[in-house]
């Protein structure tokens, strides 16, 4: 089929390649020409695993093609896909200006009938106000159905998760569009959930929601394990091998953070409220969430005593391995602490360097993992990646001034470290 999708950003690009990828006609719109410029020439300006790979490889098969212009995109496609940011807003509320200044573009550009499809994260009702906007500013007035696709990828693993969903839900107003929607995922092979527009869009907000609940469930059950001499890990795999609960999810740390759990939460909370429900549930989720970077620092200070003129090297700036999105990371929360109370700091990330350089320029950004902990008081793990792993604990523990490492996302095992002569501290262990 004929696609567009306006907005290059994670979903977007990671939803037009992919699409593409099965062999359906893709136009990818973008306003940034510079970023289209650099997609035409088969780069990313992302990092995302497999996904460079499968951009360059149907850019020069001319399946999928890149565009500044949002009339090229709506008049060369059948179905339109809206997947622009839809950032908070200060009282936890959705921005919605993109959605509506994209409804209007595409209303403009329209001559013949469409499906626009909201596949950003939006609140409920956000599609009857992009069938309002399209209708009030179509001067062909021609026909149209507006259909509600949320995505579920996960950063990192988002090629994965989009060529092997485990389901697609599809929310619509009349049957029209359900056909269609339902050829475009097809070959996909994944269980195709139809319902009303409503619940679409709830859907995405519920299911992050949970997550994140899940998440800080963990990291209470991490903080009860502390105070009573029991193991974080042990505990997660006894409550996750049950079918009903599940493993993922379950792994204690630092908090959870990046552009969509805390964003989602916020808004998921907010939507409660304007429909006259308080979700106190949520907001306990938050307060956890916040408790538990609290504790880390207070744990890494309780250990140091004074931070200032401390010397501490940092593993990983992104908010989750195989990424390099940097946006409410977790990490680069940490790194700002730590230098608020008057340490220095050496930091490396397998990725996200480039883009932590805005956030914290005062840091040493070191190329080598290996090389993060010379001169160092303590070492911290901050981001899950792999290959910290690999670490040369030997090498790390000799260039250090005191052999104490804080590792945030419990990638080490206690025993081994403290054998190994560490002044090891870690999550609920």
């Amino acid at each position: 089929m004929k696609l567009s999708i306006i907005g290059t950003g994670y979903v977007g690009l990671v939803t037009g390649a992919c699409f593409a990828e099965v062999g359906h006609q893709v136009i990818c719109v973008d306003n940034d020409a510079a970023k289209v410029k650099l997609l035409q020439a088969g780069g990313i300006p992302i990092y995302e695993p497999g996904l460079e790979a499968m951009v360059k490889k149907n850019v020069a098969s001319g399946h999928l093609k890149f565009t500044a212009s949002t009339a090229e995109g709506v008049q060369n496609s059948e179905v339109i896909f809206i997947a622009v940011p839809t950032p908070p807003q200060p009282d936890g509320s959705v921005d919605l200006s993109y959605i509506e200044r994209v409804a209007r573009d595409i209303a403009a550009a329209m001559t013949s009938y469409k499906i626009v499809v909201d596949k950003s994260t939006v609140p409920v009702k956000t599609g009857e106000k992009v069938a309002e906007t399209i209708k009030r500013y179509c001067a062909a007035k021609v026909e149209f159905d507006v259909v509600s696709n949320p995505e579920f990828l996960r950063e990192g693993f988002a090629v994965g998760d989009l060529m092997n969903p485990d389901r697609v839900v599809i929310g619509v107003a009349s049957p029209r569009p359900a056909a269609a929607m339902r050829e475009i995922y097809t070959p996909f092979k994944a269980p195709i959930i139809v319902t009303d527009i409503n619940s679409a869009e709830l859907i995405k907000h519920a299911a992050n929601s949970f997550l994140a609940l899940k998440i800080s469930y963990i990291n209470a059950i991490a903080n009860v394990c502390e105070a009573a001499g029991a193991n974080v890990q042990e505990v997660a795999q006894g409550i996750g091998l049950d079918e009903r609960i599940g493993r993922r999810f379950l792994n204690a740390g630092i908090g959870f953070g990046g552009s969509c759990f805390p964003k989602d939460l916020s808004a998921f909370i907010k939507i409660s409220e304007q429909v006259g429900y308080e979700f106190k549930l949520l907001k306990e989720v938050q307060r956890i969430n916040a408790d538990q970077m609290e504790r880390f620092v207070n744990k890494i200070t309780d250990t140091l005593w004074v931070l200032k003129d401390k010397k501490i090297g940092v593993l990983g700036l992104a908010f989750k391995q195989n990424t390099d999105d940097v946006r409410s990371s977790p990490a680069i929360d940490l790194c700002q602490r730590l230098l608020q109370d008057g340490a220095t700091l050496r930091v490396h990330d397998p990725k996200a360097m480039a883009k932590a350089r805005a956030l914290l320029p005062t840091v040493t950004y070191v190329e080598d993992m290996n090389a993060v902990a010379e001169g160092c008081d303590a070492l911290v793990v901050a981001t899950e990646w792999e290959e910290f792993k690999q670490l040369d604990l030997a090498r790390a523990r000799k260039g250090m001034t005191a052999p104490i490492f804080f590792d945030g996302r419990n990638l080490f095992d206690p025993a081994e470290m403290e054998k190994l002569g560490w002044i090891y501290k870690s999550i609920g262990r």
